[in-house]
């Protein structure tokens, strides 16, 4: 019999063998990919943000699910830098809070990890698609035909729903909710949003809008999104994508750092009799953010289309487009350590579970914190 089985190579999965290899137990893990990490190797090539440098309370409120705060408090931001330093990747915070490898890129940090991993004894299987239960088995299609394994403990990191062609296709769903096993909806998760433009707005397809500040019901954000063919998107609509896939308006503030009677009062300089669109030019807008008041904000006072300017979006961007997803294993389904009550001696971990986070360091490390909770909690089950 296998001894422990980890289902999935992604970051969450990969911490979750480690976990278990430290604690001496024999792991195998099943990657139905050619390649493990695939969706962490893609979100490193523009600069792998590994966590956000910022204290414990703040950190855990970025997410929606408060019992995730003993994992984070286990392997937190500090947690995180210090394991990348001990894989040789030294790490830097960016003005903004956000840690990054020195490298910048993941593929010098997983290929120190798989090292490791391979020198504690853990095997990795590539091509091995799990394909559910067959009978008291796991079931695998591989390159060698069908296999089938039993081991003593499985932990499952098979991600959400986003990035199907990198591997979360969440076709697991099927196979754990006719166990028992409730799983909540999936939903895009950091994505961008429709928006039914003018067709004077084409030639601005592609540029950023910067500088700004979003506000998306309570919610406020400061920074920049960018234009396109099919809506906004960019790290600040991400960061309201949740208020704004529930439901809330999106309004701009063009002028963040300039008091309203000041704002005023360099309106009144301009001349009338200008146009509308020389008066905006005047004012020093970018010709992004010109085109958006002259496309939403013809009809109102002008002050208020410079600082409460509403851009109508449409539905969010599909599921597969989004960087993350909310939805997964429910709460409920699920022990303090992460085991599925309905499927003893299975553990969940990573994207799987049901909490959301914003981009910025979040989602990766709360994948590494609940593989890690996982793995150790999977070691603690009685070996055959």
């Amino acid at each position: 019999m296998t001894d422990a089985l980890v289902i999935g190579a992604g970051p969450a999965g990969l911490m979750a063998a480690e976990a278990l290899a430290q604690a001496g137990r024999r792991v195998l893990v099943a990657e139905a990919k050619p390649s493990p990490a695939r969706k962490f190797l893609m979100a490193g090539k523009s600069g792998l943000n590994v966590t956000k440098d910022e204290p414990p309370a703040p950190f855990a409120a970025a997410y929606d699910a408060a019992w995730l705060g003993p994992m984070l408090s286990a392997f937190g931001p500090a947690a995180v830098q210090d394991w990348c330093r001990d894989l040789g990747q030294d790490v830097f915070t960016g003005s903004s809070g956000r840690v990054f490898p020195r490298a910048m890129k993941a593929s010098p940090l997983l290929r120190a990890w798989l090292a490791r991993l391979a020198a504690q004894g853990v095997v990795l299987r590539s091509r091995w698609r799990w394909c559910g239960w067959q009978g008291d088995a796991l079931a695998f299609d591989t390159p060698e035909g069908r296999q089938t394994l039993r081991p003593a403990v499985t932990v499952l990191a098979l991600g959400g729903a986003s990035w199907a062609r990198l591997g979360s296709d969440a076709a697991w769903v099927p196979w754990l909710a006719a166990r028992g096993v409730t799983v909540a909806p999936f939903r895009p998760a950091n994505m961008g949003f429709s928006v039914a433009w003018s067709q004077h707005m084409a030639p601005f397809f592609g540029q950023p809008v910067k500088g700004v500040v979003l506000r998306a019901g309570t919610q406020q954000v400061r920074g920049e999104f960018v234009l396109s063919a099919r809506g906004v998107e960019g790290s600040a609509i991400y960061a309201v994508s949740r208020a704004l896939r529930d439901g809330a308006e999106l309004r701009l503030n063009l002028f963040p750092d300039l008091a309203p009677l000041a704002l005023v009062a360099r309106l009144a300089r301009l001349k009338q009799s200008d146009s509308f669109g020389n008066r905006l030019r005047k004012l020093g807008l970018s010709p992004a953010a010109a085109a958006l008041v002259l496309e939403f904000g013809r009809g109102m006072p002008l002050d208020q289309a410079l600082t409460d300017l509403p851009i109508p979006v449409g539905p969010p961007r599909p599921l597969d487009e989004a960087i993350s997803a909310a939805g997964g294993i429910t709460r409920d389904s699920l022990t303090e350590g992460l085991e599925l009550r309905a499927v003893p001696g299975v553990f969940a971990c990573g994207e799987m579970l049901d909490w959301e986070a914003p981009t910025g360091g979040y989602l990766l490390t709360a994948c590494w914190a609940t593989g890690l909770w996982a793995g150790r909690s999977a070691a603690l089950v009685h070996s055959a």
